[in-house]
């Protein structure tokens, strides 16, 4: 929900959660959204399951890797997490410390056995929806990037366009300038042509984000035989800066996946152009 106008002032949730009932009591909320999930609420919740899962799991992953390095311990890659190797890693460790690292493994395996327990459970969720085999078929898109896309999304229907689409992911490009507006040698306000910085609109979902730009990494990396990853290198061979490029690929595939849930068809590459 947007307001008119912003607070000001001190800041809280309380404060917040009163100002929002007062607006909406008045009618002085200008854009209203609820998304109802329907039969896709199931999945909504198995995907943020998984999701908090992930984040707990990195975050012990930090936890380990940090306490290794204030020991001195250099860390690269993810051997330090392999079960057969730990003893190795704790060895190298103060006897004082080790105690510790030892609960941060033990952290790890449950928190990793609960992550693909989630992981398990939201794919067979998100199978039952015929729609997910359709998003699946897009490049970049494996099954837990689709099972996420689909409680966000609910139904494509609710963008007007891809551009609409774009903003939701954070995908959308903005241009934003200032003193466009000069004194000329008569004293004059004339408008003067200046350069615009562009970026993305802060306003976004940030699952989408995430799963997009992922998606475009994927392709760039492992999918060589794809359009897209043709249309990424004549983007870099045309002088692009590479994290453009990235952003441009990541716009592509979440043109594509409207398209294809729309139209209920399976990604063709012969169609690409079509689609974007």
């Amino acid at each position: 929900m947007a307001l008119v106008n912003e607070s000001r002032g001190p800041k809280n949730d309380k404060l917040d959660a009163f100002g929002l009932a007062e607006q909406l009591r008045i009618g002085a909320i200008r854009t209203k959204v609820y998304k109802k999930r329907g039969g896709l609420a199931r999945l909504g919740y198995r995907a943020k399951a998984h999701a908090l899962l992930v984040a707990d799991s990195v975050r012990v992953q930090s936890w380990i890797k940090a306490l290794l390095r204030s020991r001195g311990v250099a860390t690269a890659g993810g051997d330090v997490y392999s079960t057969g190797e730990r003893d190795e890693w704790l060895l190298q460790l103060p006897q004082s410390a080790r105690s510790l690292a030892q609960l941060l493994y033990m952290e790890y395996d449950g928190l990793e056995g609960l992550r693909q327990r989630a992981e398990r459970e939201m794919i067979l969720e998100a199978r039952k929806h015929d729609v997910y085999r359709i998003i699946q078929s897009c490049p970049g898109i494996g099954e837990i990037r689709a099972a996420q896309i689909l409680p966000v999304v609910v139904t494509p229907f609710r963008f007007a366009n891809k551009r609409a689409f774009w903003s939701y992911c954070g995908l959308g490009i903005v241009m934003r300038s200032s003193s466009d507006w000069v004194r000329g040698r008569d004293g004059q306000w004339i408008k003067a042509p200046v350069q615009q910085t562009r970026g993305l609109n802060r306003n976004f979902n940030r699952v989408l984000k995430g799963v997009f730009k992922g998606a475009a990494t994927t392709v760039i990396g492992r999918a060589q035989d794809e359009p897209l990853y043709r249309h990424y290198v004549s983007l870099l061979d045309g002088g692009t800066k590479p994290n453009l490029a990235r952003l441009t690929i990541a716009r592509q595939i979440a043109a594509i996946v409207l398209a294809l849930w729309r139209s209920k068809e399976v990604y063709d590459p012969k169609r690409l152009g079509h689609a974007i």
